[in-house]
């Protein structure tokens, strides 16, 4: 339909950007379940080749699938009943001795020296810091702020946990139904293009999957190391601290440096008196740092994503501007499949031109 005068192009005009308006505002307000959806995805992509091996090994399907699940839940329950309660533990002797050296004037006032010690004073006073930060936590004007701070982040903390919950049980509906989904999604592209789609998706759910059991196992590396090391050396709370090394090694490129740089700066604040066991974890965390970076990264990703390593710091960013924790998780895996689809189709029809 040709539009000949200016009124009635403004009237579509304005028609089509409201309609962008309310297809943005739904996708917006549908942005938490596209993310457990997308998330739930990912996991099971990951899940997948597991499947894909038990099924080489002449397993049936609902048998490999089933054995997946009964280990993910089993891996759940041992978190839960075996490991979470050993935290909860430690956690709370950690909250209790953090609150004994506030509490205690001489305690604090030899902590803020032994910390004044390795800070240059021109640097950082900590007393002055320390006095400031009080009266500004007891300031009125401010209780409610952090008031509302505190609540905020309880209801974080119970979304974060339905959440989880939420992924769990989409996760198992996706595994078992997998295949499925993939020949509806393939009966949707045209015969002549059918067979060149699915080769590419299957290689793009490979690299995923293989990129998802990669990050895993570099993250159980650190987390059982962390463990072994802190209990070898006498570290306060090794099992507290080993899950916080598990849990920010998923996290590509800053996990695991951010994870290290917390724990060192935990134990200096916990162990004031024991700088050999502080000193002796940051010079083991820089060790690892390498070994991980050089050694153990390479070899396990490289088997999972082949991707440059300035196209990993790039994606890794984007996401995590994006999408948060859940963007940097799954951007190197979006960067590995737009490689594949360039190389596969895009790169292919300029060739032909």
């Amino acid at each position: 339909m040709k539009i000949h005068n200016a009124v009635r192009l403004g009237i579509f005009g304005g028609l089509g950007v409201l309609i962008a308006l309310v297809i943005g505002a739904a996708f917006a307000s549908l942005a938490t379940i596209l993310t457990y959806i997308g998330a739930a995805l990912f996991i099971t992509l990951g899940l997948d080749p597991l499947v894909s091996w038990l099924e080489s090994r002449k397993w049936p399907r609902w048998t490999a699938i089933l054995t997946v699940f009964a280990g993910v839940l089993g891996l759940v329950a041992g978190l839960v009943f075996a490991i979470i309660p050993v935290i909860v533990e430690q956690s709370t002797k950690l909250i209790n001795q953090i609150t004994r050296y506030v509490t205690n004037p001489a305690s604090l006032e030899e902590l803020f020296a032994q910390i004044q010690s390795v800070i240059p004073v021109e640097v950082v006073d900590v007393r002055t810091a320390a006095e400031n930060g009080l009266i500004y936590v007891t300031d009125p004007n401010n209780l409610a702020q952090i008031g509302g701070g505190v609540l905020s982040v309880g209801v974080t903390i119970a979304t974060g946990i339905f959440g989880a919950l939420i992924i769990l049980i989409l996760t198992l509906y996706f595994t078992a139904s997998l295949s499925n989904m993939k020949r509806a999604l393939y009966r949707l592209v045209p015969r002549s293009r059918r067979e060149t789609f699915i080769g590419i998706s299957e290689q793009v759910a490979q690299a995923v999957g293989r990129y998802v059991v990669g990050q895993v196992t570099l993250a159980l590396i650190n987390g059982i190391l962390s463990f072994v090391f802190l209990s070898i050396i006498g570290a306060a709370y090794p099992a507290l601290f080993a899950f916080i090394a598990f849990l920010f090694s998923l996290v590509p490129l800053v996990g695991t440096i951010s994870g290290s740089i917390l724990i060192v700066a935990t134990q200096l604040l916990v162990n004031p008196d024991s700088w050999l066991t502080v000193v002796v974890a940051a010079i083991y965390y820089l060790v690892y740092m390498q070994v991980e970076a050089y050694l153990l990264s390479p070899k396990v990703m490289n088997r999972a994503v082949k991707v440059p390593g300035v196209i990993v710091v790039i994606a890794a960013l984007i996401g995590g501007t994006l999408l948060g924790i859940l963007g940097a998780l799954i951007a190197i895996p979006v960067a590995a499949s737009i490689l594949i689809i360039l190389d596969q189709v895009i790169a292919p029809q300029l060739d032909e031109k």
